[in-house]
């Protein structure tokens, strides 16, 4: 058994070759008003980025792994393990698929295979999601994979228009 691929996907660590994808996504401002990001990012910076990668879960608390379409060998999103911890057994797990691939199961297909492997290989009990309310298929897509709304955080980001509530997503158990 995989736990790292499908049919159609497999997820990997970060390569060098990343770096213009990276890049692309990491400075497109669309996506910017589902997280923190506010500022762009360099080449030089998410060339350090790739490099340190190699360093373990276990010691940066975050693994940051590229999706990839085995027909194409084309990188098409990130998935991303975040605040880890090893003693309560939880991470926060974050999602990106290019905008040209989306609405093709990728997304569910990628949070299956990563919890397969963060649960048989890092043990997680609690996976969880911050969802900025209004984001309805990300909330969709967490909520097919078993993820159910556990919180709510009042004006947790900052947006154009005000302030956005988020939903905290979270799927319990092996």
């Amino acid at each position: 058994m995989s736990f790292l691929s499908n049919s159609r996907l497999f997820i990997r660590a970060l390569e060098p070759e990343d770096l213009d994808v990276l890049y692309r996504w990491e400075n497109d401002t669309d996506i910017w008003r589902y997280g923190s990001s506010i500022k762009p990012y360099s080449r030089f910076a998410l060339e350090e980025y790739i490099a340190d990668s190699v360093q373990s879960i276990l010691t940066v608390k975050q693994l940051r792994m590229m999706i990839v379409e085995k027909d194409t060998d084309m990188a098409v999103g990130t998935l991303d393990l975040y605040d880890y911890d090893p003693i309560n057994l939880r991470a926060g797990v974050g999602i990106l698929l290019d905008s040209r691939v989306r609405r093709r199961g990728y997304g569910k297909e990628s949070l299956e295979m990563l919890h397969s492997y963060s649960e048989h290989f890092l043990n997680i009990h609690s996976h969880y999601a911050y969802i900025q309310k209004g984001n309805t298929a990300s909330y969709k897509l967490f909520y097919s994979c078993g993820y159910k709304k556990s919180g709510l955080l009042k004006d947790w980001l900052k947006t154009g228009s005000g302030f956005a509530d988020v939903i905290i997503m979270q799927r319990i158990g092996y």
